[in-house]
């Protein structure tokens, strides 16, 4: 068993729910305003820079290399922002379309692959693959908290308990990546259309509070509600990888 797969059982559909999400990495303390270094006010108060408008008829801080792989027709979005191309920790923000506008739901702390990430992923590099892959799969040993998404509820994604007993819930949830695999299918169909030396089995799946082998995770709260609302007839996607390559 690889430690970002499992093996394959029954799948089912069932309903979905609502929807409610918050931006954080994107426009926080990063990108609010600040003061002034060196530059006093009255009465020795430091000045501040206005904020920057953040522009949400576009996914923020994403390039047009990436953004003109959104197809047209996703009106949800799941953005992985990277802190840094060699480092585990990332932002999940999700996005939904409105009009010609994007809507920030809400946003967690996460993590992807322990060695960062890298735009020409390989089996066993511990990376995150950066790009842009549509969801359309789910899974896990827990029973479907009500998601539009195909759910193949089984035993079989439990992770192996010789593992550090930190990861023993990675896979209570998951929602398969569509990287290297085949749409449409169970997250632990083996199958890997692009050979198995670019790896495969890359999941949003449960957070055990450090880096992955190449999956993005995030906490229990988070993989429910996402769960409940990624919605088939609005096309989700996640983008993902470090901010700098995001930006391209």
């Amino acid at each position: 068993m690889r430690i970002d797969g499992a093996r394959r059982t029954g799948f089912t559909t069932v309903a979905c729910g609502a929807l409610a999400v918050f931006l954080s990495a994107c426009g926080g303390s990063e990108g609010g305003s600040g003061p002034v270094k060196g530059h006093g006010g009255a009465g020795g108060k430091a000045e501040h820079a206005p904020a920057r408008a953040v522009d949400l008829t576009r996914i923020p801080n994403v390039g047009d290399r990436l953004r003109a792989r959104i197809p047209s027709d996703s009106h949800q979005v799941v953005a992985v922002y990277g802190e840094g191309r060699d480092s585990a920790d990332s932002t999940v923000v999700l996005y939904e379309k409105s009009g010609s506008t994007w809507e920030v739901r809400r946003s967690w702390r996460a993590h992807n692959g322990v060695k960062g990430w890298t735009t020409d992923h390989h089996e066993g590099d511990k990376r995150s693959p950066v790009g842009v892959f549509s969801l359309t799969d789910a899974g896990g040993v827990l029973d479907d908290p009500g998601t539009l998404l195909p759910y193949d509820h089984s035993t079989a994604y439990q992770a192996p308990r010789d593992w550090a007993r930190s990861h023993w819930h990675d896979f209570d949830y998951v929602v398969a990546i569509n990287y290297n695999r085949r749409v449409g299918t169970p997250p632990d169909n083996p199958d890997r259309p692009l050979g198995e030396t670019k790896g495969g089995s890359i999941w949003l799946h449960m957070d055990h509070g450090s880096g992955t082998s190449a999956c993005v995770s995030v906490p229990k709260s988070a993989m429910e509600y996402l769960l409940r609302t990624l919605d088939p007839n609005h096309h989700p996607v996640i983008v993902m990888g470090d901010k700098a390559d995001l930006k391209v």
